[in-house]
Parts: C-alpha cells; sequence; structure tokens
C-alpha cells in the first residue's frame, strides 16, 4: 500500500508529463559539471526516456494499479462541492450536464493520450512541438494557474470546516473568522511547501486518502438516514434559471485529474491498456460523482451548503469526521502545489540550491510567497467559496481539458473529417463554456455580493 502512495507521488514529480524533480536533475547534473542550469526545457525525450527506464515505478504499473492511481487523482475535495452544485444548476439539469461532461472530459483524455503516443513528450512540449514555444509556456501557465487555484479553494474548504467544528466543540461560545483560519494555514503548509523530495510526503498521502474515504462514506450514510426520516428535500426538479451556468464549472473542477494523465500512462507496463483502464475508471468515478451530487441534494434540497459536510449535525462524531477531512485536504495540498512551484521555480532560478545556501534560502523565501500568494487569494474568494470554485474551474480547468487536448489532436493527429469535427466540437464547447460560465459567475457573484456559509449557531431549518 505505502509503495502505491510513494509511486502515485512520484507521478506529480512528472506532472503533465514534465520533469519536475528536482533532486533526479540536480543530481544528474552535478554529476556532469556541477552546475545545474533549470533554463534548460523542462523535458527532453532522450532525458525523459532514460529516467524512465531507471524509475521502474514508471514503466511497471499494472492495470489494476492504474485504476488506483485514477482513483486518487480524480476523487479528492470536489466531490463535496457537488451538492451545493446540483442546487445551483436543478436536479436533471445537473445529472445530465455532469454525465456530458464527464463523457467529454474522458473523450479529451483519449484525445491527449492518442497524441502523446504519437509525440512523445509532456503536455507543454507537445504544445510546443506543434505550435511552438509560446505554446508551451501557454500550457505551462494554465497548469500552474489551475494547481494554484486548487490550492485556495481548498484553502478556503478547510478553513470553513474548520470554523463548523470550533463552533460545535466550543457550543458557539468561540467565533473564528474565515481570514484567521485561512492564514493560520500557512504554518503548516509552508513546511511541506519547502520540502523538496515530494515522496516524502507518502504518509501524509496515505492518511489523507483513509480520511478522505471516511468521509465520504459517512456522507452516503447521513444522506439515506436523512432521506429515510425526513423525505426529500425543497428541491429544483428541472434547471435553476439563476444560477445553471456555474454548475458546469464546479463539475469541471470536480474532473482535475488531467494533469496526471500522461504520467499514469507512462507508468504502465503495457500503454496499450490504458484507455480501457481509463474508460471503466472514469465511468466508476461519473457514477460516484453522480450519486453524492444527487442523493445529497435529495437529503439537504435548499439547505444544502457549498460544502456538504457543514450540514452534518454536530456532535462527536460529526465532528470527528469533519477534522479528519479538514486535515486531510489540509495534507493533500501540498501536492496540488508542487507542481506549480516547480513550474515557476524553473523558470526564476538558473542554479540550483543543492550545494549553494543562497539560492536554497532564495526558494524557499520564493515558496513562502507562493504560500502566502494563495491564502491571499483564499481570503479574496472565501466569501462565497461555490461563486470561487465555478470561477477557478470555468477560468484555470477548461482551458486544459476542453481546449488543449483537442487542438493538439486536431493539429497532429487527426486525419479524417469525422475526427476534425469532434475536435472542433469540443473546442467550440470548451471556448463557449469557458466564456459564458466565467462571465455569469462575475456576474452573480458582483449581483448578489458574499453569500458564507449558514453557521451551525443560527437556526436555519431542519
Amino acid at each position: 500500500m505505502t509503495t502505491s502512495f510513494v509511486e502515485f507521488l512520484a507521478l506529480y514529480g512528472h506532472f503533465g508529463g514534465e520533469n519536475l524533480s528536482e533532486d533526479e536533475d540536480e543530481g544528474d547534473q552535478d554529476l556532469e559539471d556541477g552546475i545545474w542550469d533549470e533554463q534548460r526545457p523542462l523535458l527532453a525525450g532522450q532525458r525523459r526516456a532514460s529516467r524512465m527506464q531507471q524509475d521502474p515505478s514508471q514503466a511497471t504499473a499494472t492495470p489494476a494499479k492504474a485504476v488506483f492511481l485514477l482513483l486518487k487523482s480524480f476523487i479528492g475535495t470536489g466531490v463535496m462541492f457537488l451538492p451545493k452544485a446540483f442546487h445551483n444548476g436543478g436536479l436533471i439539469f445537473s445529472t445530465v450536464v455532469l454525465s456530458i461532461i464527464a463523457a467529454i472530459s474522458l473523450y479529451s483524455f483519449l484525445l491527449l493520450v492518442e497524441t502523446r503516443n504519437k509525440i512523445p513528450k509532456s503536455f507543454g512540449d507537445i504544445g510546443g512541438e506543434l505550435f511552438g514555444s509560446t505554446m508551451r509556456g501557454v500550457v505551462l501557465f494554465a497548469i500552474t494557474f489551475s494547481q494554484i487555484g486548487f490550492v485556495c479553494a481548498y484553502m478556503v474548504f478547510v478553513a470553513q470546516n474548520l470554523q463548523a467544528l470550533a463552533e460545535s466543540v466550543f457550543d458557539c461560545k468561540v467565533s473564528v473568522s474565515l481570514r484567521y483560519l485561512i492564514l493560520s494555514q500557512v504554518i503548516l503548509f509552508v513546511p511541506l511547501a519547502i520540502i523538496r523530495k515530494i515522496q516524502k510526503l507518502s504518509a501524509f498521502a496515505l492518511i489523507a486518502d483513509l480520511f478522505i474515504l471516511v468521509g465520504l462514506l459517512y456522507v452516503y450514510y447521513y444522506d439515506f438516514l436523512m432521506l429515510s426520516t425526513r423525505g426529500i428535500g425543497n428541491i429544483i426538479w428541472t434547471i435553476n434559471p439563476a444560477s445553471f451556468p456555474m454548475f458546469i464549472g464546479t463539475a469541471v473542477f470536480t474532473f482535475e485529474g488531467v494533469g496526471l494523465i500522461i504520467p499514469i500512462t507512462e507508468s504502465m507496463k503495457k500503454p496499450g491498456k490504458f484507455p480501457l483502464v481509463l474508460c471503466g475508471t472514469m465511468a466508476f468515478v461519473a457514477i460516484v460523482f453522480i450519486s453524492v451530487g444527487f442523493i445529497s441534494y435529495l437529503a439537504f434540497g435548499e439547505a444544502v451548503q457549498t460544502v456538504v459536510l457543514l450540514n452534518l449535525p454536530s456532535g462527536a462524531l460529526v465532528d470527528t469526521i469533519q477534522g479528519l477531512y479538514a486535515l486531510a485536504i489540509c495534507l493533500s495540498i501540498p501536492l496540488q502545489l508542487f507542481p506549480a512551484v516547480r513550474i515557476v521555480e524553473t523558470g526564476l532560478f538558473t542554479r540550483s540550491g543543492k550545494h549553494n545556501p543562497v539560492v536554497k534560502w532564495q526558494k524557499n523565501g520564493f515558496r513562502l510567497g507562493i504560500v502566502l500568494m494563495c491564502a491571499g487569494i483564499a481570503i479574496a474568494g472565501s466569501g462565497d467559496l461555490d461563486k470561487f470554485v465555478s470561477l477557478i474551474g470555468s477560468v484555470c480547468c477548461i482551458p486544459l481539458c476542453f481546449l488543449f487536448p483537442p487542438v493538439f489532436h486536431l493539429k497532429g493527429v487527426a486525419s479524417s473529417l469525422y475526427a476534425k469535427l469532434i475536435d472542433i466540437a469540443i473546442i467550440l464547447f470548451g471556448l463557449v463554456s469557458m466564456i459564458y460560465t466565467t462571465y455569469i459567475t462575475i456576474l452573480l457573484w458582483s449581483s448578489t455580493g458574499d453569500t458564507p456559509p449558514i453557521s451551525r449557531c443560527v437556526p436555519h431549518g431542519k
């Protein structure tokens, strides 16, 4: 089990197929000339191929292990935002659209895999090969932007859970502002962000996933308990005309594992089996996502919170689960931040800090700055988490999922008219979705203002 988690963390060192593993690169270059030049391309084909042979975890994964890695990539915090997203979209609309987005996401992932098979390079390098260095920079910027967006949303998620936990434990006699709860996380994240070898986070990843599983199972249990004792809540059955575009951004945010598609493909002993593995896993993930959103919305109705854990009644068991889930997300945040930090760090620093204390502390200061920046963005977006998540999904996730894969496939692989038309259709869908959902989300945010979560200390219905 622990070995599998170490291998999963190793994938973050090759996020998007990029070589972001600082220790390996420094070791190679130090042996050559004692100097690390971080300005060269993040992933050169021959270098990458040799590393793939040297690292057993990169080319020995069975289909079962690939399923495990994919499940870890997709199931995390996003699923807890879906019940509120179903309220924003309406029950039938949300169910249908989430199914469609899952299908389009799967098709886009398969396009990326097919393109990578023809151009065996990283996500960014594929763009560079087909469209030049500018496109490579755009892809890396999108990856960085999306990972920082995830981190900011996660920090707000943790803060809201900790706030509800404090209200419950201290019987509403203590109230801590979300602002301070977000800033307090910096104390934990800075030491973890400074860790250079990502495999050292394996124990944290194992604990985090166990806590996430416990929290998810309890949500299922309590949903069915509510439905059996209180019946269906007050819900919008078809479509919510006031906020349905927000659902799309949140749905895309939920399928946040695109950056690990290429490294998981590369990790398989028989990469030809990956498309079938991906299809089966995505079908299961879609069922989990739809069921959580559907059942929780039925159970809580219009009272559903942005983070569905906040709908659970206070008590020792719920407080424990809520605290463990918040801790789980805390422990997973450094993983989300790692690719963004390494991509930007590689562009800013030309030398390694392995044997240079000045450079090392410059990098440490940079990582501190990144964490503080994330905290600042999180504070700005904490007033209305569901709109914040929708905005991140619309601006950060849609390009990576619905724009780059079909654009690259159209340029480098598609030969038949049918394949080209499908690529163009996905591109148009991505562009329209990104522009429209971003506009509506910003419009709703500016017109309605912040709507913070309802406190457990204030009566708000059943």
